[in-house]
Formats: structure tokens, sequence, C-alpha cells
């Protein structure tokens, strides 16, 4: 009972207490709400004057107007960055630093160099330097601007052309008289190039024997007279590289007398750009199948008026005598005379075979040359013999009968995947300035699908772009500038192109290079010469942060030619020596000796020199004269074609250009395409 009596107290005294703290925790619930009430009236009674207090005007949002072209969307971008503090201590003022960035920001999508062009720019300020190339530039300038403004203008009238891929309808077959070859300047248009089957045939006589004093074979031996007999009968490109050297995309030279060896031979070779491939030579005896067959035959055959094969096969006699002896049977060789005798007719065949071509004479097979790489038998355009021969008559055969337009513009691939990254806001490492002319149109597209694929370039890493300017043919500029807008990847200098004025390209670079895209390095390089990207940058990081540098395949004390065909007078180059210069095709500058460079020349104060490669060498020995400069030298920036480990390839067609880029995808590792 006294259980039972004390369990409902305890009780009540529970329930009382739960009621107790429920009405506290209920009350202060409320109080924490009514506080954060308060707090909530006084933080946008607060907020609201001071939102009217600013300047803000309360504009209804609208929906911007359509963007009808590609220069309004151009002209509504951002400006863009500002520059690093890279600056050179020959640059100028910080006022005139900040107005070339304005300058350069408004116009970083243009297709025209920014470079500055005014009626002092080509007034010659020193006594020794040549007048005759600021005349030129001038005069080169003034054209091309009044050329651009038409442009931009809509007033130049061009003729209508014949449309891309439209074929041109030729002979199956050709013949020429050796009057009619004479007066054709000793030329026999293969409109429609070769084909497969196509044969050439040629009736001749070699000419005498006769002294000659300019052959390097006399010049070698101190300028006396030897005598000589020889020919070259070419395939030339006549329509691949219009305005320049055609390439020889077979050449073809028997040397009766008055080659090196004392022996007859004949050489085989190609050359692109004046520069020659590996030559084939044929002396006398027969290359093995195990070496390379064109087409199941070997490259040269034996001729028995090699006085090494003669002496050979007198040994062999008793051999022969005792085999025969012994009932023992020979094997049958064939051993042709030296198919040219002087001051007697041969008759030759040259086939366009599968592999290559093929050469006959007299019916009997001679030599076979493979094709390379950076030709087609389609550009082989032009057949041409001369030296000491007499044509007779030419007769050309199996010929095609049509061929797509050689308008130099068919090379073009109108493709997306191979337009240029938009310029990145913030500055680069290296910027790669290429140089390039008009009517290259398909060696810049060899480069657009090889080496400006590579990752660093794709992911605007590093900037490449190629500086040309107006070509004297105005169809070409129309397609040059549909080019620079599709594939936003050229810059144009507006004056009209001369071998003499490269070096204005130059300049642009450093321009562009210095201020447009901000670059750290500053590569110049040719539009026949192939970058392994990595390897360059990979060169320009080596040089400690701070230093000014010139790195690329240094030439020291070279002397200027004052004879023959790239002979400088006086006048251009008073001085016995050539600064240290770079070889053109591939060099690298610091950021500050590019910016000093385009300062010279914006004061009038920079030397030209029509040697593009000279005048950076004369510039950087000016820049190292108050700042020194780190002269870095490297043969891997090649200057004649490509070596094992390069980091540049110079003279590489644009068939070597894909060659290369295959092979430094497959293999990993760098390989040359020696064969054109």
């Amino acid at each position: 009972m006294k259980t039972l009596a004390k369990l409902p107290l305890k009780s009540s005294d529970k329930l009382y207490k739960f009621g107790v703290d429920f009405c506290v925790g209920k009350l202060r619930s409320i109080q924490v709400l009514i506080f954060t009430g308060l707090l909530y009236l006084c933080l946008v009674g607060f907020e609201i004057p001071f939102v009217f207090r600013t300047s803000v005007s309360l504009e209804p949002i609208t929906r911007p107007h359509e963007l009808k072209t590609e220069q309004d969307f151009q002209a509504t971008k951002a400006p863009s960055r500002p520059v690093k503090n890279w600056v050179s201590q020959n640059s100028n003022s910080q006022a005139q630093t900040q107005t070339r960035q304005v300058n350069h920001s408004k116009s970083r999508n243009k297709i025209l160099s920014n470079l500055s062009f005014d009626n002092k720019t080509f007034d010659p300020s020193g006594e020794s330097w040549s007048s005759d190339l600021y005349k030129t530039a001038r005069t080169a300038y003034q054209e091309g601007r009044k050329l651009w403004e038409e442009f931009e203008s809509g007033n130049l009238q061009i003729e209508t052309e014949k449309p891309e891929n439209v074929s041109e309808l030729c002979s199956h077959s050709i013949s020429l008289s050796g009057t009619e070859f004479l007066k054709n300047g000793k030329v026999m248009i293969l409109p429609c190039g070769l084909t497969l089957g196509s044969y050439i045939t040629v009736v001749g006589k070699p000419r005498r024997a006769h002294p000659e004093t300019v052959s390097k074979i006399s010049l070698a031996n101190g300028g006396e007279e030897v005598m000589t007999s020889r020919f070259m009968m070419e395939l030339q490109g006549l329509k691949t590289e219009e305005g320049e050297y055609p390439p020889k995309i077979l050449h073809f030279n028997p040397r009766l007398i008055g080659d090196w060896s004392g022996n007859p031979v004949i050489e085989l070779n190609t050359c692109y750009r004046m520069q020659w491939g590996s030559a084939l030579r044929c002396q006398g005896w027969k290359s093995t199948p195990e070496e390379e067959t064109v087409d199941g035959l070997v490259k040269c055959e034996s001729w028995t008026e090699n006085n090494d094969n003669l002496a050979e096969k007198s040994k062999s006699k008793w051999w022969e005598n005792m085999n025969r002896f012994l009932g023992v049977k020979n094997k049958v060789t064939i051993e042709w005379p030296f198919p040219f005798v002087e001051d007697s007719l041969f008759v030759l065949t040259l086939r366009a075979g599968f592999e290559g071509y093929h050469v006959d004479v007299g019916g009997n097979h001679i030599t076979s040359f493979p094709f390379r790489t950076g030709f087609t038998i389609e550009d082989a355009t032009g057949l041409t013999l001369d030296g000491d021969v007499d044509v007779i008559s030419v007769f050309a055969a199996s010929l095609p009968m049509s061929h797509p337009s050689f308008a130099p513009q068919r090379h073009l691939e109108m493709s997306t995947e191979w337009k240029a990254p938009s310029l990145p806001e913030q500055p680069v490492e290296l910027f790669i300035g290429i140089l390039s002319a008009g009517n290259h149109f398909a060696e810049r597209m060899a480069v657009r699908k090889t080496w400006m694929q590579h990752e660093l370039v794709k992911s605007s890493h590093v900037i490449a772009r190629f500086f040309v300017a107006l070509h004297a043919r105005k169809e070409v500029n129309v397609e040059l500038k549909k080019e620079a807008e599709f594939f936003g990847d050229i810059v144009i200098i507006p004056y009209m192109d001369n071998y003499d004025l490269v070096v204005l390209k130059t300049v642009a670079i450093c321009d562009y290079g210095g201020h447009t895209v901000s670059a750290k390095y500053i590569m110049k390089c040719d539009d026949d010469t192939f970058v392994r990207v990595d390897a360059v940058i990979n060169e320009a990081r080596k040089v400690p942060e701070g230093r000014s540098f010139y790195i690329g395949n240094i030439n020291y004390y070279h002397k200027p030619l004052r004879n023959g065909k790239w002979a400088v007078t006086y006048e251009e180059w008073p001085e016995e020596d050539y600064p240290p210069y770079a070889n053109g095709p591939g060099y690298i500058l610091s950021f500050n000796i590019a910016r000093s460079i385009v300062s010279d020349f914006e004061n009038h104060k920079l030397r030209l020199f029509k040697m593009e490669d000279v005048s950076m060498g004369m510039w950087v020995e000016s820049f190292n004269s108050s700042k020194p400069v780190d002269y870095l030298h490297s043969f891997k920036f090649c200057q004649f074609g490509c070596i094992e480990g390069y980091y540049t390839a110079h003279y590489q067609s644009p068939r070597q250009m894909i060659c290369l880029w295959s092979k430094l995808q497959k293999l990993g590792k760098t390989q040359c395409c020696d064969m054109r």
C-alpha cells in the first residue's frame, strides 16, 4: 500500500517538470524568431538606400542585335589582355608602349600586318647604306598599298578565271623537229604532264669535246682548260612553281668527257628550289638487284668503255678459258658500250613506269631512276635539252588527254580541321613566323597538315602564322585573301613581293610576335622548313631566365661574294665580313631583341640589307653592343635538307613534309625523307 501511494506523486512531479520545460523552450523559440525577423528588417532597411545611392541605372535587359557578318563579330570582341612586362632596354617610353598595345588589341584578328610604314621609312640615313634597296622598297610599298586599297574598296577588276577542277584537253602525242624545238627555246611543253606508260623519244647528236675554263674541274686545276662534252635532258615542273625557278623533276646528265672521274658518266638527280637531291651516278658497272630496283630493272647498266671494266674483263679472261676447257657453262652477261659517242646519232627513249623513269638508248636499257616523293609525273609539264647536243627531233606519246586545272589554289582544302586556333588572351611562350609567297598554296597547306598540328600549336601554347606580301598577279592575291580569311593563319604585309625585300617580312614577324601575341621567344622559318616544335621550344628554355639570346645554325666570319649570280656590291655591303648570323631557314630570338628591332624600324634607325639572315645578324650585333646576347649554335637547325636528330629540316617539298610528319607520328623519332 505504501508503495502504491508513492507512485502517483512521482508521476505528477515528472509531468509538471515536463510542462515547465516545454513552455520555456517554446518561449525561447519565439524569442529567436522575433530576433531573426528584426535583424532581417534592419538589413533590408539599410540595403535599399545603399542600392539607390549607386550610379547603376536599372535598364531593362534587351536581346542583342543579330551579328550578320564575321566582321561584326570581330568588332564586338573584348579587347586583348595587357602585355606582360617583357620590355627591351631599347624600347619606347611606357606611354608609347601602352598606345601600341591598344592599337594591336584592336587589330588582333585582322589579316593585315600592323607594321608601321610612312614616307620616311625607306629613306636611308647612313652614308654606307644601299640607296637602291630603299628605292625598291619604297616603290614596292607604294604599289602594294595602292593595290590593297583597291581590294578594300571593292574596285579591283579581275579577269574571269577558269573554274577549279575543270579539265583542260591535251594532245595524245606531240612531235617537234629540231628547228621547232630550238624556236620553242629548247623546250617541249607537255600541257597535261605525263602518266603511266608515257614516253618521250629524242633523236640527237652529241657535239665534239671543246676546251672549257669555267667548269668546276678547270677551276680546281687552277683555271686550266679541260676538254668537255656533256648535255642535260630535264623534266621540269613548269606550272608547279609560278614565278620561280621550275623544279627539276628529273635531271639526266650524260658526261662523255669532262667528269671528275675521267671516265664517261651518267648522272641523275632532282632539284627543288635550287637545292639538289642525292645524285645517282652510273659510272660503268651494273648495280645489283639487292640494292634497289625500279619496276624490276637495275638503276645502272654496265658498259665496256669504262677503263676499270676493261681491266676487270682482261683479268677474268684466263678464268673464262679455263671454265670453257673444263666444260663449265658461263653465266651470260650483257655489257653495252657507253651509249653516247661524240658526233654520232643516238635514239633515246624516256619512259614513265610505275616506280620511276626508265631510259633506253638504241633499244638497250641504260638506267632507271625511282620517283622521288616531292614530285608526281603529272607535274612534269616540260622537257628541256641543253648543253653539247644538237637535237634532230623530239616525239612524245601515250600522254594523258586531260589534267585537273593547274590553278595553284587547287591544293587548298577548305576544311575547318586545318583552321588556326584563335589567339589566346594571355602571352604565349613561342611565336613562329613563317615566310611564304602568295602563290605557295601547296606549301602552306602542307605545313597546316603537319607540324602545325602539333599539340603545342593546337592548344595555342605556341602560335604560328604565315607572312606573305602581295603577288604580281592580282588573281593570286584574290585567292590569298580568301585563304587568309578562312584559315586565320596568314598575315599580309602590303607591299609587292620582291626577293630583295624579304627582310621586311622578318621585321613584321618581330612586330607580330613581340606585340600582338607578346611571345617570350620569337622564331623565324620558311614555308619549306619542317619544324620540330617541342625540340625548338626546349632549346629556348635552356637559356637562363632574363638572358638575351640568338639560337640557330650560326655562321662566323662569312665574306660577301663580289662576283657571280649572288654578288653583293660594296655599296650594298662595304665591309669585308658579315656579322655572325644564323641561317635563315630557322632561328630563335628572345623577345627583347625582337622588340628592339621593331622600335628601331619605327624610328627609322634600322639598317636594311637584301639578305634577311645577314640583316638579323647585323641587328643582333647592334643589340649586343648595349646588352649581352648569348649566341647558341647548333647544326640541328639544318640549312640544307635534313639530318638525323634535326630541330628543323629545310628544302622540304610538300610531300616530304607529309612524310616527315608521318614518320614522327608513327615512329616517335626523327627520320629523314631524303628522296623527293
